[in-house]
């Protein structure tokens, strides 16, 4: 079976191999011999994805090891001793060597070394020197602790910052594959107006979002939303909290923030109304409309990231409006949310072919006011707005 078959939407392997030689090439300069990885969801663990094009999932996790002059090394579920050899030609485990089973589980302590024990086994042998770990933070402290025990005399560093800013800086091909994301989410937010009615739950109102998305080729993602009387306000909630029914005259947050095919994020929030809507929802999210061009009139390739934040707060306060406590806006790929972020603690700067979510947002005792977008940053600034609805309060 070949790969378009089994795929739903594959990642080229051209794309794959422009990967593997950019990290290859950070990691000659650095002298670090093979990175470590592991993630066990595709919300916010891309690194399996963008060295494999396979996605960790449902909390099960993946373990990757990119070798500096080999092909990677694959540790997932399975069973015990199901190793098998691919030797980096097989469709599906396309520049991976081998594939370790290991039926190992984050909820029972007992497997807890399972993944570390394959990973030194297979590191061991190749008496590395200096082994990074990419994502370190986001890793079971088990599994961390097992890797440094077990690799006395190897250095282990943090690799993680090089391989952030590959991600962040999207090539044509992802570029082409974010649009098609956003165009989907246009689709799905299409669906959901022409269907939302008094009557349906929040939760109704989410499973359409989702359903329309997956049938447009997306995976994964989050649906956010819940429902008000227009004169309180409506936050994002989630699945957990949407079992309001809504009424004429109520009004929805919605948020959409799911992959598009490719794995590729992006995110799109709008107010919809049942009936006619307050001018105070009107204005503000006219406000935020505003809050939102003035930071995208600030990014551009070597912006500092810092500067932007506390140039949005103090353009929120001249305005009358708090201060972010939050975070409004930040790169997206594989992860919904990944470096840089428009935050004042965040270090990495702006560069081009970077895509980032914008959306301020504030709170009052009887409103929720946001506005969410997808935009590319190219050499002089931010493109267009890579979603085409329209950006204002839909009334139904």
């Amino acid at each position: 079976m070949n790969i378009t078959e089994r795929i739903t939407t594959a990642i080229s392997d051209p794309e794959l191999a422009r990967r593997w030689q950019a990290a290859r090439n950070e990691m000659r300069e650095r002298k670090i011999d093979a990175l470590v990885m592991q993630n066990a969801n595709d919300w916010l663990g891309g690194y399996v994805k963008w060295f494999t094009d396979i996605p960790a999932t449902n909390g099960y996790p993946k373990t990757v090891i990119f070798h500096i002059a080999d092909p990677m090394t694959l540790i997932e579920m399975g069973g015990f001793s199901a190793a098998r050899k691919v030797k980096g030609s097989d469709p599906i485990y396309r520049g991976i060597d081998e594939v370790i089973g290991s039926p190992s589980f984050l909820a029972v302590n007992y497997t807890d070394n399972y993944h570390a024990d394959c990973a030194l086994d297979v590191l061991k042998k190749r008496g590395y020197r200096t082994i990074g770990l990419v994502g370190p933070g986001s890793m079971p402290h088990a599994f961390v602790r097992r890797l440094k025990e077990g690799l006395s005399g190897t250095s282990v560093v943090d690799a993680t910052d090089f391989v952030d800013r590959l991600k962040a800086i999207k090539s044509e091909e992802e570029i082409g594959l974010i649009r098609r994301c956003c165009e989907m989410q246009d689709a799905i937010f299409a669906t959901v107006l022409g269907a939302i009615k008094p009557g349906m739950r929040d939760i109704e109102v989410t499973a359409l979002a989702q359903h329309e998305g997956q049938l447009r080729g997306s995976e994964q993602g989050i649906f956010l939303g819940s429902s008000a009387p227009v004169g309180q306000p409506a936050r994002f909630a989630g699945r957990h909290f949407q079992g309001r029914t809504l009424k004429a005259g109520d009004h929805l947050v919605l948020l959409i923030e799911n992959n598009g095919p490719g794995g590729f994020f992006a995110e799109i929030a709008r107010t919809i109304v049942l009936g006619k809507a307050s001018n105070e929802l009107i204005d503000g999210l006219e406000a935020m409309k505003e809050a939102q061009d003035h930071t995208l009139a600030m990014m551009k390739p070597g912006a500092s990231c810092r500067e932007i934040a506390n140039a949005h707060d103090e353009y929120m306060r001249r305005h009358g409006f708090p201060p972010e406590i939050r975070l409004y806006a930040h790169s997206q790929g594989y992860d919904m949310v990944e470096r840089p972020m428009i935050r004042a603690d965040e270090t990495m700067p702006i560069e081009a072919n970077m895509n980032f979510a914008v959306h301020p947002g504030y709170d009052t005792a009887t409103m929720w006011s946001t506005i969410c977008d997808n935009y590319m940053v190219e050499a002089n600034g931010v493109g267009p707005c890579m979603h085409k609805t329209e950006k204002k309060v839909f009334e139904v």
